[in-house]
């Protein structure tokens, strides 16, 4: 069950906001009966660079093990 302020990842690229497949964010609202979260996109300085409705299909959590990388933000 994911909650406001969790840490998700993205599981398909947004290209029109330059986020991709693995990007993190963090889910700011819920929507659950709809499955439905609005999830913050940041750069490395805290930069809002996007706030997407996704569907609970489009992220889940970031797992145990899992290690988080950093990449040049890339807008088309």
């Amino acid at each position: 069950m994911m909650r406001e302020l969790d840490t998700v990842v993205v599981t398909r690229d947004l290209t029109d906001r330059g986020i991709v497949t693995g990007d993190i964010g963090t889910i700011v609202h819920l929507y659950e009966k709809r499955k439905v979260a609005e999830v913050e996109f940041v750069t490395g300085d805290g930069a809002t660079i996007a706030v997407e409705a996704l569907s609970f299909a489009d992220i889940r959590p970031v797992g145990r093990g899992e290690i988080l990388h950093a990449r040049p933000l890339e807008i088309a």
